[in-house]
Protein backbone atom coordinates (compact mmCIF):
# COMPACT_ATOMS: atom_id res chain seq x y z
CA UNK A 1 0.00 0.00 0.00
CA UNK A 2 1.39 3.56 -1.33
CA UNK A 3 1.82 6.23 1.58
CA UNK A 4 1.28 9.76 1.86
CA UNK A 5 1.42 12.88 4.05
CA UNK A 6 -0.30 15.89 3.77
CA UNK A 7 0.37 18.94 6.04
CA UNK A 8 -1.85 21.49 6.47
CA UNK A 9 -4.91 18.26 6.53
CA UNK A 10 -7.39 19.98 8.54
CA UNK A 11 -7.16 23.05 6.72
CA UNK A 12 -9.50 23.21 3.02
CA UNK A 13 -7.58 22.35 0.32
CA UNK A 14 -5.55 19.83 2.40
CA UNK A 15 -9.14 18.10 3.59
CA UNK A 16 -10.00 17.86 0.23
CA UNK A 17 -6.62 16.23 -0.70
CA UNK A 18 -6.78 13.51 1.94
CA UNK A 19 -10.41 12.36 0.50
CA UNK A 20 -9.08 11.97 -2.75
CA UNK A 21 -5.90 9.88 -1.64
CA UNK A 22 -7.74 7.74 0.45
CA UNK A 23 -10.04 6.88 -2.35
CA UNK A 24 -7.23 5.96 -4.46
CA UNK A 25 -6.23 3.91 -1.73
CA UNK A 26 -3.47 5.52 -0.09
CA UNK A 27 -2.92 5.41 3.56
CA UNK A 28 -2.63 8.76 4.59
CA UNK A 29 -1.22 10.49 7.93
CA UNK A 30 -2.76 14.20 8.27
CA UNK A 31 -1.05 16.52 10.50
CA UNK A 32 -2.40 19.85 11.50
CA UNK A 33 -2.83 22.57 14.85
CA UNK A 34 -6.54 21.59 14.65
CA UNK A 35 -9.03 18.54 12.55
CA UNK A 36 -10.73 19.22 9.69
CA UNK A 37 -13.69 22.18 10.53
CA UNK A 38 -16.79 20.47 9.07
CA UNK A 39 -16.70 17.28 9.36
CA UNK A 40 -14.23 14.20 10.58
CA UNK A 41 -10.83 13.43 8.65
CA UNK A 42 -10.71 10.64 7.00
CA UNK A 43 -6.78 10.35 7.34
CA UNK A 44 -5.93 6.66 8.95
CA UNK A 45 -3.59 8.85 11.43
CA UNK A 46 -3.91 12.51 12.37
CA UNK A 47 -1.75 13.95 14.29
CA UNK A 48 -2.53 17.44 16.03
CA UNK A 49 0.94 19.46 15.88
CA UNK A 50 2.60 22.46 15.35
CA UNK A 51 4.89 21.85 12.21
CA UNK A 52 6.66 25.46 13.69
CA UNK A 53 8.44 22.81 16.08
CA UNK A 54 11.24 20.53 14.79
CA UNK A 55 10.46 17.95 17.41
CA UNK A 56 6.85 17.47 16.24
CA UNK A 57 7.83 17.24 11.99
CA UNK A 58 10.54 14.39 13.53
CA UNK A 59 7.45 13.09 15.43
CA UNK A 60 5.19 13.26 11.75
CA UNK A 61 8.05 12.26 9.30
CA UNK A 62 8.97 8.87 11.61
CA UNK A 63 8.83 6.61 8.11
CA UNK A 64 9.54 6.75 4.76
CA UNK A 65 6.05 7.89 2.82
CA UNK A 66 5.98 7.71 -1.38
CA UNK A 67 4.31 11.33 -1.47
CA UNK A 68 4.55 14.19 1.09
CA UNK A 69 2.44 16.97 0.19
CA UNK A 70 3.47 20.32 1.97
CA UNK A 71 0.68 23.02 2.26
CA UNK A 72 0.49 23.82 5.67
CA UNK A 73 0.82 27.70 5.84
CA UNK A 74 -0.28 30.59 7.84
CA UNK A 75 -2.75 32.44 5.48
CA UNK A 76 -5.72 33.64 4.62
CA UNK A 77 -7.67 36.44 2.65
CA UNK A 78 -7.13 40.09 2.01
CA UNK A 79 -8.76 40.60 5.17
CA UNK A 80 -5.79 38.81 6.53
CA UNK A 81 -2.84 39.35 4.00
CA UNK A 82 -2.97 42.35 3.19
CA UNK A 83 -3.78 45.14 6.44
CA UNK A 84 -0.01 44.49 7.14
CA UNK A 85 -1.00 43.68 10.55
CA UNK A 86 -0.08 40.40 10.11
CA UNK A 87 3.04 40.41 8.34
CA UNK A 88 5.73 39.38 10.66
CA UNK A 89 3.60 35.95 11.69
CA UNK A 90 2.83 35.01 8.34
CA UNK A 91 6.55 34.87 7.28
CA UNK A 92 8.04 33.86 10.34
CA UNK A 93 5.12 30.85 10.59
CA UNK A 94 5.23 29.35 7.13
CA UNK A 95 8.97 29.54 6.28
CA UNK A 96 9.54 28.16 9.78
CA UNK A 97 7.48 25.09 8.84
CA UNK A 98 8.75 25.26 5.32
CA UNK A 99 12.59 24.48 7.00
CA UNK A 100 11.51 22.17 9.14
CA UNK A 101 10.13 20.00 7.04
CA UNK A 102 12.81 19.90 4.37
CA UNK A 103 15.17 19.22 6.85
CA UNK A 104 13.19 15.91 8.23
CA UNK A 105 12.36 14.68 4.45
CA UNK A 106 15.78 15.46 3.97
CA UNK A 107 16.97 13.25 6.57
CA UNK A 108 14.49 10.45 5.79
CA UNK A 109 15.49 10.09 2.21
CA UNK A 110 11.70 10.74 0.98
CA UNK A 111 11.98 12.13 -2.06
CA UNK A 112 9.12 13.21 -3.84
CA UNK A 113 7.30 16.33 -1.75
CA UNK A 114 5.02 18.59 -3.49
CA UNK A 115 5.18 22.21 -2.29
CA UNK A 116 2.00 24.68 -2.31
CA UNK A 117 3.26 28.16 -3.25
CA UNK A 118 0.70 31.17 -4.63
CA UNK A 119 0.09 33.47 -7.65
CA UNK A 120 0.70 35.55 -4.84
CA UNK A 121 4.56 35.88 -5.25
CA UNK A 122 4.06 37.20 -8.66
CA UNK A 123 5.30 41.04 -9.38
CA UNK A 124 2.44 43.64 -8.59
CA UNK A 125 4.33 45.59 -11.77
CA UNK A 126 3.00 43.29 -13.97
CA UNK A 127 -0.68 43.15 -12.08
CA UNK A 128 -1.52 46.81 -13.04
CA UNK A 129 -3.93 46.78 -15.58
CA UNK A 130 -6.78 44.46 -14.33
CA UNK A 131 -7.81 43.76 -18.07
CA UNK A 132 -3.91 42.39 -18.80
CA UNK A 133 -2.34 40.71 -15.71
CA UNK A 134 0.52 39.17 -16.56
CA UNK A 135 1.35 35.89 -14.96
CA UNK A 136 2.97 33.48 -16.48
CA UNK A 137 5.92 31.63 -14.66
CA UNK A 138 8.68 33.43 -16.24
CA UNK A 139 7.62 36.64 -15.48
CA UNK A 140 7.93 35.99 -11.49
CA UNK A 141 11.33 37.83 -12.24
CA UNK A 142 12.80 41.01 -11.26
CA UNK A 143 10.27 39.99 -7.91
CA UNK A 144 8.16 42.50 -6.38
CA UNK A 145 5.35 40.90 -4.50
CA UNK A 146 2.88 43.32 -3.55
CA UNK A 147 2.07 41.47 -0.05
CA UNK A 148 4.61 39.88 2.39
CA UNK A 149 2.53 36.32 1.93
CA UNK A 150 3.89 36.73 -1.40
CA UNK A 151 7.50 36.96 -0.73
CA UNK A 152 7.28 34.46 1.76
CA UNK A 153 6.22 31.82 -1.12
CA UNK A 154 8.83 32.90 -3.66
CA UNK A 155 11.70 32.33 -0.40
CA UNK A 156 10.38 29.02 0.14
CA UNK A 157 10.01 28.02 -3.26
CA UNK A 158 13.28 28.46 -3.96
CA UNK A 159 14.27 27.00 -0.61
CA UNK A 160 12.42 23.59 -2.39
CA UNK A 161 13.97 23.71 -5.30
CA UNK A 162 18.04 24.68 -3.73
CA UNK A 163 17.16 20.95 -1.65
CA UNK A 164 16.35 19.75 -5.09
CA UNK A 165 19.47 20.86 -6.60
CA UNK A 166 21.94 20.06 -2.96
CA UNK A 167 20.10 17.16 -1.92
CA UNK A 168 18.50 15.38 -4.76
CA UNK A 169 14.86 15.87 -3.73
CA UNK A 170 12.27 15.57 -6.23
CA UNK A 171 10.45 18.72 -5.82
CA UNK A 172 7.56 19.64 -6.58
CA UNK A 173 6.31 23.56 -6.71
CA UNK A 174 2.91 25.03 -7.62
CA UNK A 175 1.69 28.68 -7.76
CA UNK A 176 -2.62 28.35 -6.41
CA UNK A 177 -4.51 30.65 -7.81
CA UNK A 178 -7.55 31.48 -5.41
CA UNK A 179 -8.86 28.03 -4.57
CA UNK A 180 -12.90 28.16 -3.49
CA UNK A 181 -15.24 25.55 -2.51
CA UNK A 182 -17.25 23.76 -0.04
CA UNK A 183 -15.78 22.99 3.58
CA UNK A 184 -13.63 25.83 3.14
CA UNK A 185 -13.36 28.50 6.07
CA UNK A 186 -16.43 31.06 5.45
CA UNK A 187 -16.04 33.53 8.38
CA UNK A 188 -14.09 34.93 10.95
CA UNK A 189 -11.83 37.08 9.18
CA UNK A 190 -9.16 34.44 7.12
CA UNK A 191 -11.84 33.47 4.28
CA UNK A 192 -11.29 34.59 0.62
CA UNK A 193 -13.40 36.43 -1.62
CA UNK A 194 -15.36 33.55 -2.97
CA UNK A 195 -16.74 32.39 0.55
CA UNK A 196 -17.34 35.90 2.18
CA UNK A 197 -19.34 36.83 -1.01
CA UNK A 198 -21.30 33.95 -0.38
CA UNK A 199 -21.69 34.89 2.95
CA UNK A 200 -23.00 38.09 2.50
CA UNK A 201 -25.25 36.92 0.03
CA UNK A 202 -26.96 34.50 2.47
CA UNK A 203 -27.03 36.70 4.78
CA UNK A 204 -28.64 39.17 3.22
CA UNK A 205 -32.75 40.21 2.91
CA UNK A 206 -34.18 40.24 -0.19
CA UNK A 207 -33.66 43.89 -1.71
CA UNK A 208 -30.36 44.74 0.37
CA UNK A 209 -27.04 45.53 -0.74
CA UNK A 210 -23.99 44.29 0.13
CA UNK A 211 -20.30 45.38 0.67
CA UNK A 212 -17.28 44.83 -1.62
CA UNK A 213 -14.19 45.95 -0.72
CA UNK A 214 -12.40 48.65 -3.61
CA UNK A 215 -14.16 49.57 -6.79
CA UNK A 216 -15.22 46.20 -8.29
CA UNK A 217 -12.91 46.63 -11.24
CA UNK A 218 -10.28 44.41 -9.92
CA UNK A 219 -10.38 41.27 -11.70
CA UNK A 220 -9.33 37.67 -10.49
CA UNK A 221 -9.93 33.93 -11.68
CA UNK A 222 -10.99 31.68 -9.32
CA UNK A 223 -10.08 27.35 -8.91
CA UNK A 224 -12.87 24.71 -7.37
CA UNK A 225 -11.05 22.80 -4.86
CA UNK A 226 -11.52 19.08 -6.97
CA UNK A 227 -9.42 20.71 -10.10
CA UNK A 228 -6.89 22.05 -7.71
CA UNK A 229 -6.64 18.64 -6.02
CA UNK A 230 -6.39 17.26 -9.51
CA UNK A 231 -3.58 19.60 -10.42
CA UNK A 232 -1.65 18.72 -7.15
CA UNK A 233 -1.52 15.28 -7.75
CA UNK A 234 -0.61 15.23 -11.51
CA UNK A 235 2.00 17.42 -10.61
CA UNK A 236 3.60 15.67 -7.79
CA UNK A 237 3.47 12.25 -9.73
CA UNK A 238 4.68 13.95 -13.14
CA UNK A 239 8.24 14.85 -13.85
CA UNK A 240 8.09 17.89 -14.01
CA UNK A 241 9.41 19.81 -11.14
CA UNK A 242 7.61 23.43 -11.50
CA UNK A 243 6.84 25.98 -10.60
CA UNK A 244 4.02 26.17 -12.11
CA UNK A 245 0.40 27.95 -12.18
CA UNK A 246 -2.76 25.67 -10.58
CA UNK A 247 -5.66 27.85 -11.60
CA UNK A 248 -8.19 29.03 -13.99
CA UNK A 249 -8.29 31.32 -16.77
CA UNK A 250 -11.81 32.47 -16.50
CA UNK A 251 -10.60 36.06 -15.26
CA UNK A 252 -13.63 38.02 -13.99
CA UNK A 253 -14.17 41.42 -12.26
CA UNK A 254 -14.66 41.40 -8.35
CA UNK A 255 -18.43 43.22 -9.34
CA UNK A 256 -19.52 40.76 -11.68
CA UNK A 257 -18.34 37.80 -9.54
CA UNK A 258 -20.64 39.19 -7.23
CA UNK A 259 -23.20 39.76 -9.75
CA UNK A 260 -22.99 36.13 -10.65
CA UNK A 261 -23.46 35.05 -7.05
CA UNK A 262 -26.76 37.03 -6.87
CA UNK A 263 -28.11 35.33 -9.75
CA UNK A 264 -27.06 31.99 -8.13
CA UNK A 265 -28.72 33.37 -4.50
CA UNK A 266 -32.05 34.22 -6.25
CA UNK A 267 -32.12 37.00 -4.71
CA UNK A 268 -32.51 41.03 -5.37
CA UNK A 269 -29.69 42.51 -3.67
CA UNK A 270 -27.22 45.84 -4.83
CA UNK A 271 -23.96 45.78 -4.63
CA UNK A 272 -22.11 48.84 -2.24
CA UNK A 273 -18.43 49.65 -3.48
CA UNK A 274 -16.26 50.27 -0.48
CA UNK A 275 -12.52 51.38 0.92
CA UNK A 276 -10.72 48.00 1.64
CA UNK A 277 -7.67 45.96 1.14
CA UNK A 278 -7.88 44.46 -2.40
CA UNK A 279 -4.69 43.38 -3.27
CA UNK A 280 -3.04 43.88 -7.16
CA UNK A 281 -5.57 45.19 -9.97
CA UNK A 282 -5.13 42.01 -12.03
CA UNK A 283 -4.47 38.73 -11.48
CA UNK A 284 -5.34 35.34 -14.20
CA UNK A 285 -3.50 32.13 -14.13
CA UNK A 286 -1.26 31.76 -17.55
CA UNK A 287 -2.35 28.05 -18.31
CA UNK A 288 0.29 27.59 -21.26
CA UNK A 289 2.90 25.70 -19.26
CA UNK A 290 1.12 23.35 -17.54
CA UNK A 291 -0.87 22.10 -20.40
CA UNK A 292 2.31 21.51 -22.20
CA UNK A 293 3.85 19.83 -19.52
CA UNK A 294 1.15 17.42 -17.82
CA UNK A 295 -1.04 17.84 -21.31
CA UNK A 296 -3.78 18.86 -18.86
CA UNK A 297 -5.57 21.99 -17.50
CA UNK A 298 -8.63 22.96 -15.46
CA UNK A 299 -11.80 22.88 -17.49
CA UNK A 300 -14.48 23.36 -14.99
CA UNK A 301 -16.73 26.61 -15.51
CA UNK A 302 -16.87 29.29 -12.88
CA UNK A 303 -19.99 29.26 -12.38
CA UNK A 304 -20.43 25.50 -11.94
CA UNK A 305 -17.96 25.44 -8.67
CA UNK A 306 -19.94 28.74 -7.16
CA UNK A 307 -23.07 26.65 -7.97
CA UNK A 308 -22.05 24.39 -5.27
CA UNK A 309 -20.03 26.50 -2.92
CA UNK A 310 -23.23 28.82 -2.33
CA UNK A 311 -25.48 26.04 -1.80
CA UNK A 312 -22.77 25.24 1.28
CA UNK A 313 -22.09 28.44 2.71
CA UNK A 314 -25.58 29.33 2.96
CA UNK A 315 -26.91 26.02 4.15
CA UNK A 316 -24.23 27.08 6.86
CA UNK A 317 -25.88 30.21 7.62
CA UNK A 318 -29.22 28.71 7.75
CA UNK A 319 -27.96 26.45 10.15
CA UNK A 320 -26.46 29.11 12.33
CA UNK A 321 -29.57 31.22 12.71
CA UNK A 322 -31.31 28.28 13.35
CA UNK A 323 -28.66 27.66 16.36
CA UNK A 324 -29.15 31.41 17.66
Amino acid sequence: MKTALVCGAGGFIGSHLVKRLKSEGFWVRGVDLKFPEFGATVADDFIKGDLRDPYVCRAVVDRKFDEVYQLAADMGGAGFVFTGENDADIMHNSATINLNMLDVCHRRNIKRVFYSSSACMYPEYNQLDPDNPKCSEESAYPAAPDSEYGWEKMFSERLYLAYARNYGLEARVARYHNIFGPEGTWRGGREKAPAALCRKIAEMAEGGSIEVWGDGKQTRSFLYVDECVEGTIRLTRSDFQGPVNIGSEEMISINDFARMIIKISGKNLHIRNISGPEGVRGRNSDNKLIREKLSWAPSQSLEAGMIKTYAWISAQVLKGKQAA
